[in-house]
């Protein structure tokens, strides 16, 4: 209880936030911000959106954002490795939120690729390292496919649905919406069932923002830990829907309710806070696999987990 008395007290704090430009992470921040989290945290969160975690690590580097709330973190390793002073301070979404789709009747599973054009964001992005993940993990020599970078995974999903690529991968909300859009999902390239070993998503900081302003962002990973309680929960499906609705100006609940269903059927988020060495350790492995970072570094170089910890003390 001292410790809410202590929060109560503070006065508000702005707070320069940089996330990318994903519905799931932009509804998630909605509910924060609709649901009172941040007010009761004296947080006054300043977002800038960028189009991808590469952005999001040089606006921490150049001090436009104090934190990043939730991103890939495969490119925050071999930054930190060639000297950015950034920290991994927390989890956000754990579970990959996307699956591989098709609009070619011939192409039923993953191996049905091999050979055939993917659509991926830039090389090296989060969105390029899942798919050859995936597609190695289902025996396809990488070697052997056409990757055309197209951007975002909702741009992937236009590129399959015009079938100038043959698959791609796009988030979980067009799932019940196949027949619609002529498409289908490819069974066994459910990315939450076949990588879940694959953090999807992480919050960082710079050091800088750490040393100066911790308390502040002990408070921000508090308010996000209380969106990702509330959102898992049964209880939050009026305000997820309405939230999304804000966040993308379309009023089809459609996509809403299959992405909030997900949430509840799959747990994916953060709930609390803290990730473990193992799974930070996992996609620094697939960087030097990637050929993009020389050596697994030490935990302690790249992350900070005490801010995750203390942020958890103010939910009790």
């Amino acid at each position: 209880m001292a410790a809410r008395g202590t929060i109560a007290a503070t006065a508000t704090e702005p707070v320069d936030i940089v996330m990318t430009q994903g519905i799931l992470g932009l509804t998630v921040h909605e509910i924060a911000r609709a649901q009172g989290f941040f007010d009761e945290f004296n947080i006054q969160p300043r977002v800038l959106q960028v189009s991808d975690g590469a952005k999001c690590v040089a606006a921490l580097i150049s001090g436009s954002a104090q934190i990043c709330a939730r991103s890939g973190f495969n490119q925050l390793t071999p930054a930190i490795e060639r000297g950015a002073r950034i920290k991994i301070l927390a989890g956000a979404l754990n579970l990959p939120s996307l699956a591989m789709y098709s609009a070619k009747t011939d192409i039923r599973k993953v191996s049905d690729l091999e050979g055939k054009v993917i659509g991926i964001g830039s090389v090296g992005s989060v969105l390029h390292q899942m798919t050859v993940v995936l597609l190695r993990k289902k025996g396809i020599d990488v070697g052997k496919v056409r990757f055309r970078n197209v951007g975002s995974n909702a741009e992937v999903l236009k590129s399959v649905i015009a079938k100038t690529v043959d698959g791609g991968l796009s988030d979980v909300d067009v799932i019940d919406s196949q027949q619609k859009l002529g498409m289908h999902v490819l069974p066994d390239g459910m990315l939450w069932k076949e990588i879940p070993e694959y953090t999807n998503q992480g919050t960082y900081a710079s050091d800088e923002a750490i040393h100066r302003n911790r308390q502040a962002l002990v408070r921000v990973l508090a308010a996000y830990a209380k969106a990702y309680r509330f959102v898992s929960g049964p209880g939050s499906k009026s305000a997820y829907i309405l939230a999304r609705r804000k966040v993308t100006g379309n009023a089809d609940e459609a996509p809403a309710i299959t992405q909030w269903n997900w949430i509840q059927q799959n747990q994916p988020y953060a709930v609390n806070l803290v990730l473990s060495d193992t799974q930070m350790n996992i996609v620094q492995k697939l960087n030097i696999d990637f050929k993009v970072q020389r050596s697994v570094l030490p935990v302690a170089s790249i992350a900070d987990m005490s801010l995750a910890k203390d942020a958890l003390k103010l939910l009790k």
